[in-house]
C-alpha cells in the first residue's frame, strides 16, 4: 500500500520538477514553499478528516500532464462581458477580448510584479493539491478595479479543456479597490465528452474598503472531468461580497472557500447548488472567518443528488472573541432523489463572542410526495413533476445572481439538460 501512494504521488512530483511555475517571478517565496511542501505532504485520503467523504484514488490512477498548446477555438458567449479564455489552464490571447475599459487593469504571467501583490494573505500551503497548484501554475490572471472606479461590464473567465488528460493550474488575483465595484463570471467547460483532466485553479481577492464584490462561479465539464476550487476572499470594513457557486456538471468536484472578514460593517453572502448525476461526487467545503464586530454573513448551498451520486457539505462559521454584533446565518438543504444517492453534510459553529446572533440548520430528505401528488393529479408526468420541483427547490439560490443575463443562461442550460421545468 505504501508503495502505491509513493508511486503515485511520484507521477505529480515529476510533473512540478519539469514545470516552471507562472508565479516565479511574483512569488518566489512561495512557489519555492509548494515545492518543499509536496515532498512533505501527503496526497489526502479518506483518513485524513477534511477528506473524509471524498476519495481520491480514482484521480490518483490518472496519468495527468501540462499541455502548454492548443489549437482550440471557442463560440462560447452565454451573455454579455469581457472575455478571458484559459485553455488546459494557459491563457490565451487569441480567443480574449482585449476591449479596454476605464478604471480595470489586467495582467498575465510575467507582467504581474511582486508588489502589486502586496496584501494578499497567500498562507503556506495546507494540502498536497494546493501545493501542486502553486508549483505547476500554468498561467497567472491579475484583474484590479481601481479606487472609486464602478466596472459597468462584467468580466468573463472561461476555462476551456479540450485533451485528454490534462493537468490545469490557473492561478487568479483579484483586487477592488476602496468604493470600486467590479463583477466576475467564471466558467469551466470540456470541448467534448472525451476532455479529461485535472484543473486546480486557485483565486486570490481582496475587496477593499466600502468595495463591492459580484463572483458567479459556473461549472459544467463533463463527466471525466476533475476539478478543484481554492478561494481566499478578504474584505475589508464596509466592503460587500456575494459569492454564488453553481455546479452544473462535473465527474469530480472540490470547492474549499475560504472567506475571512478583517473589519467592520462588512456583508458576505455564500450560496451554491449542486445537482450531481450518475457516479459524480460534488464536495463544498466553506469557511467564514468573523474577526470583528458588526458584521453579516449568509450562507445557502441547496443539493439534489440523483442516481448513485454523493455530495459532500462541510460548511463553518467562526466568530471570533473581539467580532460581537456579528449576524451569521448558514443552510444547507438537501434532497435525495436516487436510490443510491448519499449526502454528507456537517455544518458548523464555532463561536468565542457572546452577543451575536448566529445559527445553522441542515436537512435532507425526499422529493415532496404531496406535492408529486398535486401536480400529477393535474395531468402533469412524473419527469415534469420532478423537475418542477426541482426548479421550485433552488429557485432561491439563482435568484442570489445579480446578473439577470446570468441567471437565464443557468436556468437555460439546466433546461437543457432536463433538470428544470420552465
Amino acid at each position: 500500500m505504501e508503495t502505491t501512494i509513493v508511486n503515485h504521488k511520484s507521477k505529480f512530483l515529476a510533473i512540478a520538477e519539469q514545470t516552471k511555475s507562472s508565479l516565479i517571478s511574483a512569488l518566489p517565496l512561495v512557489v519555492s514553499e509548494a515545492q518543499t511542501a509536496l515532498e512533505n505532504l501527503d496526497i489526502p485520503t479518506s483518513r485524513h478528516e477534511e477528506w473524509k467523504y471524498t476519495r481520491t484514488t480514482k484521480l490518483q490512477n490518472e496519468r495527468f500532464s501540462i499541455q502548454k498548446s492548443s489549437t482550440a477555438s471557442i463560440d462560447y458567449r452565454p451573455f454579455e462581458a469581457l472575455r478571458l479564455v484559459f485553455v488546459n489552464g494557459v491563457y490565451n490571447a487569441s480567443l480574449s477580448d482585449h476591449e479596454k475599459i476605464d478604471g480595470l487593469s489586467i495582467r498575465f504571467d510575467e507582467e504581474i510584479k511582486e508588489q502589486t501583490l502586496i496584501g494578499f494573505d497567500i498562507a503556506s500551503s495546507s494540502n498536497f493539491f494546493e501545493a501542486l497548484q502553486r508549483a505547476t501554475s500554468t498561467s497567472a490572471l491579475h484583474i484590479q478595479a481601481e479606487k472609486g472606479a464602478v466596472i459597468e461590464k462584467p468580466i468573463h473567465i472561461v476555462h476551456l479543456i479540450d485533451a485528454a488528460q490534462t493537468l490545469a493550474t490557473p492561478s487568479i488575483f483579484v483586487k477592488v479597490h476602496q468604493s470600486a465595484s467590479l463583477e466576475i463570471n467564471e466558467s469551466f467547460i470540456s470541448s467534448d465528452a472525451t476532455a479529461s483532466g485535472l484543473t486546480i485553479r486557485q483565486l486570490w481577492a481582496q475587496v477593499d474598503k466600502n468595495a463591492r464584490l459580484e463572483y458567479n462561479k459556473m461549472q459544467d465539464e463533463n463527466d471525466l472531468s476533475y476539478q478543484m476550487c481554492l478561494e481566499d476572499i478578504q474584505l475589508a470594513d464596509d466592503a460587500y461580497s456575494n459569492f454564488n457557486t453553481l455546479t452544473l456538471n462535473g465527474g469530480w468536484v472540490r470547492n474549499d472557500l475560504r472567506i475571512a472578514l478583517n473589519g467592520k460593517n462588512i456583508e458576505s453572502n455564500l450560496s451554491g447548488f449542486y445537482l450531481p448525476r450518475n457516479k459524480q461526487l460534488i464536495d463544498n467545503h466553506t469557511k467564514v472567518d468573523h474577526r470583528y464586530p458588526h458584521c453579516v454573513s449568509n450562507e445557502l448551498y441547496k443539493g439534489i443528488l440523483f442516481d448513485q451520486s454523493t455530495g459532500v457539505f462541510n460548511g463553518k462559521v467562526y466568530v471570533r472573541k473581539d467580532a460581537q454584533k456579528t449576524n451569521a446565518y448558514q443552510n444547507n438543504a438537501n434532497i435525495i432523489a436516487g436510490d443510491q444517492a448519499v449526502m454528507n453534510t456537517k455544518p458548523e459553529l464555532e463561536i468565542y463572542a457572546d452577543d451575536v446572533k448566529c445559527s445553522h440548520g441542515t436537512t435532507t430528505g425526499q422529493l415532496d410526495e404531496s406535492a408529486m401528488w398535486y401536480l400529477r393529479s393535474r395531468g402533469i408526468g412524473v419527469d415534469a413533476a420532478r423537475r418542477l420541483l426541482t426548479s421550485a427547490f433552488i429557485n432561491d439560490v439563482i435568484s442570489k445572481i445579480s446578473n439577470q443575463q446570468v441567471a437565464e443562461f443557468v436556468i437555460a442550460d439546466l433546461t437543457e439538460k432536463n433538470l428544470l421545468y420552465v
